[in-house]
């Protein structure tokens, strides 16, 4: 019976669509495989090939539009190319059972007169009863699990395994180049640090040596200068005493004359 679901545009498919041939168009895949994730837009690809020497024109349409964004929706790919589609599921808030997904995409393909753009294309041109050559081709939509991150911290944590180098699929860095990168780091800056500390123990001793130097020759010119006042305070006292001699002396030679 005919589906009553709604469409991305034109008129919906019914259950007696029948698979493409491939004639005009081959598509790969011809399953859309999405690796779920919840709360995160999830985006895959199919590429349309043309086969043959004529302009093709092709229509993507889907059971479920408000859940899917399809970039280009229609188009036109040249004779002996290839069209690249992105479908791009948006974030889902919560996962369906079993994991198992029931929306379905229709692509259609009719031959479009040489030199056609996207602009040319018409929903005409996909109706069959106009005598078009028209092929439709149902899509399934499947989800898969999301790809496992890389575990570089549990690797790097066992002592004594050499770090093994885990190229992924989505082209993480590879884990001995990253470990053998920062240990470089580490011996530089290590180097760069003990280097520094050299320089700075070098000069700290260089500064107590001037200081010694510094109260030494303080040292010596504090007694210098104390043995030049008892030198001076010393010959002041000489004199009084010559002096008090002398006056004795005189005064014993005038008692005795």
């Amino acid at each position: 019976g005919n589906s009553s679901l709604p469409e991305i545009s034109g008129g919906f498919y019914n259950d007696r669509v029948v698979m493409s041939n491939g004639e005009l168009l081959s598509i790969d895949p011809q399953e859309l495989q999405f690796p779920f994730e919840l709360k995160k837009q999830i985006s895959c690809s199919m590429q349309l090939t043309n086969k043959t020497n004529n302009y093709v024109a092709f229509k993507v349409k889907t059971t479920n539009p408000k859940k899917y964004c399809v970039r280009p929706n229609t188009g036109v790919v040249l004779p002996h190319s290839t069209c690249d589609v992105i479908v791009t599921m948006q974030a889902q808030k919560e996962a369906p059972p079993d994991m198992q997904c029931k929306d379905k995409f229709l692509l259609q393909s009719a031959v479009a007169s040489p030199g056609a753009t996207t602009k040319d294309i018409t929903p005409e041109m996909f109706n069959k009863e106009s005598g078009n050559q028209v092929e439709e081709c149902k899509l399934r939509v499947s989800y898969v699990p999301p790809p496992q991150p890389p575990s570089p911290v549990r690797e790097g944590s066992e002592e004594g395994s050499s770090p093994r180098a885990s190229v992924s699929d989505n082209g993480n860095v590879n884990t001995s180049e990253f470990n053998a990168a920062v240990s470089r780091a580490y011996v530089e800056s290590h180097e760069n640090s003990s280097e520094t500390r050299a320089i700075i123990s070098k000069l700290t001793e260089e500064k107590n040596s001037a200081i010694q130097q510094n109260s030494k020759l303080h040292r010596e010119l504090e007694l210098l200068r104390r043995e030049g006042n008892r030198s001076r305070g010393g010959i002041p006292f000489i004199y009084v005493v010559l002096i008090a001699l002398l006056g004795m002396l005189l005064g014993y030679l005038l008692k005795t004359t």
